[in-house]
């Protein structure tokens, strides 16, 4: 019986080992990007992670590569950054490039909002 249920566990961890890791980025992320061109949209480069230290300057990883604020990227100057974009000037323009770019952020209005100083017992808690 033991045997069985050491056989059974095997195979479930096997299985589970397989699986797809859900923390694991995008294979898209994953493929190297050029970032010798910035373009208006991005032209291949993907702000990766951006590091504020608190005593120190802010980094942003572009396309794989460690860039500070101020410094040079192809031919594009990190002019801005901040926890979610960095903004990079160069001849072809401005190009914002953001952490979550396919992520469209939608402002939740409830419709009857409790009126504020109101006291008494909430419907439905003890």
């Amino acid at each position: 019986m033991r045997l069985i249920a050491f056989l059974l566990l095997g195979l479930a961890s096997a299985a589970f080992a397989q699986s797809a890791d859900p923390t694991r980025p995008p294979a898209n992320w994953l493929m190297p990007t050029d970032a010798a061109s910035p373009s208006g949209d991005g032209g291949g480069m993907r702000l990766q992670s951006v590091l504020m230290p608190h005593g120190g300057k802010p980094v942003a990883v572009i396309g794989g590569k460690t860039v500070a604020l101020g410094g040079r990227l192809g031919g594009a100057t990190l002019v801005r950054l901040n926890e979610r974009e960095a903004v990079l000037q160069g001849a072809d323009g401005i190009t914002h490039l953001y952490l979550t770019p396919d992520v469209q952020k939608q402002m939740i209005v409830t419709p009857y909002a409790r009126k504020a100083g109101k006291s008494g017992q909430v419907k439905g808690l003890p």
